[in-house]
């Protein structure tokens, strides 16, 4: 296992004792704040430094409930599909300026025919014309490999074994954080990482793409 020197969170790396087939090695990740409680909603990204499997077709909905984007968060793979059902009894206009996808859902209630494919990396921050406090965020990467932190704070994900840059992202990271190298085997893996979170900030923080391939 090799980490990058860069390191601007408390990064715990624990080898577990007992293997699983070579195919499936499940990397279990405990994100926390300096506080002690789960950072929810913070995204994982393992992106393989060898070759990328092939993509494939998906689709997920997200939707809007009480005036809020459900999940508030989303990751998702390049070339997938999202739909935007509305359920609350009032009408919304879902929108995106981002260089990532870029769209405009006109004023509609229920659920709309139309599905947006975010087809391009990087951070997707959604709106409603109608709705300013209205906002949600759709982080869209070209790896297979990705989790979000739920409020228990633990996430799991299925790793072939390889070489991976892993990197984090949470709407309120005090500060960007520079990617990791890891190395995955056969055996099970946990990571404890501890992230600095400012819920007093207003800006969104910035997305850390993709490291360049070697």
């Amino acid at each position: 296992m090799r980490l990058a020197p860069q390191l601007r969170c408390g990064l715990l790396l624990l080898m577990a004792l007992s293997g699983v087939p070579a195919l499936a090695s499940i990397v279990t990740i405990t994100v926390r704040t300096a506080s002690g409680t789960a950072a929810e909603d913070a995204l994982i990204v393992f992106d393989p430094r060898d070759a990328l499997p092939p993509s494939g077709r998906a689709s997920v909905a997200i939707d809007q409930v009480n005036k809020r984007f459900v999940p508030h968060v989303t990751i998702l793979r390049t070339g997938t599909a999202v739909t935007f059902p509305n359920s609350d009894k009032i009408r919304h206009q879902v929108y995106s300026f981002s260089p990532a996808k870029s769209f405009d859902l006109k004023l509609y209630a229920g659920s709309p025919k139309e599905e947006v494919v975010f087809d391009k990396p990087g951070l997707v921050v959604l709106g409603c014309n109608i709705h300013d406090s209205m906002v949600g965020f759709v982080a869209v990467v070209d790896s297979p490999y990705f989790g979000k932190v739920p409020a228990s704070g633990e996430v799991a994900v299925d790793l072939p074994p390889g070489r991976y840059a892993f990197r984090i992202w949470h709407p309120k990271l005090a500060a960007p954080l520079a990617a990791k190298e890891i190395t995955v085997g056969a055996a099970p893996q946990a990571m404890s990482l501890v992230v600095d979170i400012d819920a007093a900030r207003e800006s969104v923080a910035p997305w850390p793409d993709a490291p360049a391939s070697h």
